[in-house]
């Protein structure tokens, strides 16, 4: 299993990409997120993956958040958001 930094994912479409160490883009489908309910990913999140070969590039699978913690809380702060006025 790899593990990357989530360099972005938008929650509508169900898609992003994962950042490598090596500085790869790694695609990332919502259908591949382990666990139950909405599955997404936040930007800047770590994660756990195996990666394939795609016809565009390298595409994860079997992708598993590594701080669940850190997902309750960025989580609480889409729910929460803190007004900036």
């Amino acid at each position: 299993m790899a593990k990357g930094i989530v360099k972005w994912f938008h929650r509508k479409k169900g898609y992003g990409f994962i950042t490598t160490d090596a500085g790869e883009d790694v695609f990332v489908h919502y259908t591949t997120i382990q666990g139950d309910g909405f599955r997404f990913l936040n930007d800047g999140e770590t994660v756990e993956y195996q990666a394939e070969k795609a016809a565009k590039g390298l595409k994860a699978t079997a992708v598993t958040r590594l701080n669940e913690l850190q997902t309750s809380e960025a989580a609480a702060a889409v729910a929460n958001p803190v007004s900036e006025e």
